[in-house]
């Protein structure tokens, strides 16, 4: 009974890292699994055909899969329970349709941050940002005000152990640099990025603190860098900055927040 345990422990951590292949490859076919996860095709067939059974993947006439809409599913389920996301959403709406510009909630997992939530504009334009999508706490505003606000001891720890990698053209990959930025959006309250996690793209964030004073979350605008030129920037601070506070004070928040006074 015991082998028989292991080995099945050991068949679902290598479905789910067939699984994990599908989040950054669209399609793929049972040579291309084996090839990526270095899983012998024999195995991979084996799984494959399980995971289609159950719906988390589906098959299309030329043999390759993707995705199911099992995930779908239970994608909707897992954005539906965060509360965070419910208490959000209504400011979201009200600061979108104030700025137009797209509008994103962002929490920390791990050494990244991960974008739970999407507003476009009437007119959405191609951006590195969508519902799921990861990038590392060094880059883009969001990212950078959630490392801002981590303990102190935690996001030295971070940085010593980061190589600070390019993504964009603008990406910071100085530590100097970069602890200057981070010791300037904690007094300021507001991050700003250019061009760091795409080019020709700008995003800004304020911070979201939950009832202990904890940094929980981001809200960011994000464009087309030519949206984001420096006479607009101060009015899309203060607006971004409110409605960062407005969630958090609905989370319960009741710690000073910084506030830029210069930019």
């Amino acid at each position: 009974m015991q082998n028989t345990n292991k080995h099945k422990n050991k068949t679902v951590v290598r479905s789910m890292d067939l699984l994990q292949l599908f989040l950054n490859h669209p399609k793929l076919n049972i040579s291309e699994m084996a090839k990526l996860s270095g899983i012998p095709k024999t195995s991979v067939l084996r799984m494959i055909g399980s995971l289609e059974e159950m719906g988390f993947l589906k098959k299309d006439a030329e043999g390759s899969y993707s995705l199911g809409l099992l995930f779908l599913q239970y994608g909707n389920l897992v954005a539906e329970r965060l509360d965070i996301r419910h208490i959000a959403l209504p400011v979201m709406q009200q600061l979108r349709d104030e700025i137009q510009e797209a509008i994103h909630l962002v929490l920390r997992d791990g050494n990244e941050c991960i974008y739970i939530e999407k507003l476009d504009t009437d007119h959405p334009v191609r951006l590195f940002t969508k519902i799921g999508r990861k990038a590392p706490l060094y880059a883009g505003a969001s990212s950078r005000i959630i490392l801002a606000f981590m303990p102190e001891t935690e996001r030295e720890e971070y940085l010593a152990a980061t190589e600070l990698q390019p993504i964009a053209s603008g990406t910071v990959t100085d530590k100097t640099q970069l602890r200057q930025i981070l010791d300037r959006s904690r007094q300021d309250g507001y991050s700003f990025s250019r061009s760091e996690l795409e080019n020709y793209t700008a995003e800004l964030s304020a911070p979201i603190f939950d009832h202990t004073g904890q940094i929980i979350a981001a809200l960011s605008a994000a464009g087309l860098e030519v949206q984001f030129e420096e006479g607009r920037i101060v009015e899309l601070v203060k607006d971004v900055q409110q409605a960062a506070n407005e969630i958090s004070r609905r989370l319960g928040c009741t710690r000073p927040v910084p506030v830029a006074v210069t930019l």
